[in-house]
């Protein structure tokens, strides 16, 4: 398990960081987003999406629906939020398995309701509001695609903020 927090100034810089998230992510990626309310989840989705050719635009939470797919020529971009699930026994009710299985990447707001279905093999993103601009994002990779898909991203924003 690999551990490191970035912190970044404002929402404009978070498309580099996303750009770079994409680009590291293994295939079949699967991102586990937690923080407060307000701290900036479903904007680091739109900032991903758009890094993989999804229109931000399209990308809204889906506390209601539970579950987005979006295409994006690169394969499949599942977001979910947990937020009003009971627990994982929800999750069948979703299709969610089905969901999994076709999406290239699975961003998951609030994935500790949903608890022994996050994978083994994921990245961790906690999001910490800092100001009313700036927020910490501290990324932990469990399994070795996800490690390395950490090194990658820090390794190529670690000139533009700081790292810790």
């Amino acid at each position: 398990m690999r551990t490191c927090s970035i912190t970044i100034p404002d929402e404009a810089a978070l498309e580099h960081l996303a750009t770079a998230l994409a680009a590291a992510l293994p295939d079949h990626a699967f991102v586990a987003l937690s923080g407060d309310l307000g701290a900036g989840k479903t904007t680091f989705v739109k900032a991903f999406a758009a890094a993989v050719g999804i229109p931000p635009a399209d990308v809204v939470s889906p506390t209601f629906g539970l579950v987005h797919e979006h295409a994006s020529p690169a394969g499949t971009l599942l977001h979910a939020d947990m937020y009003r699930l009971a627990g994982p026994d929800d999750l069948h009710e979703v299709g969610w398995q089905d969901a999994v299985a076709r999406a290239r990447w699975v961003l998951v707001e609030w994935p500790e309701r949903i608890g022994a279905a996050v994978p083994a093999e994921r990245l961790d993103v906690t999001i910490a509001i800092d100001s009313p601009t700036a927020r910490t994002f501290t990324f932990t990779g469990h399994g070795s695609a996800h490690e390395a898909a950490l090194r990658r991203t820090t390794g190529s924003v670690a000139s533009k903020w700081p790292r810790h």
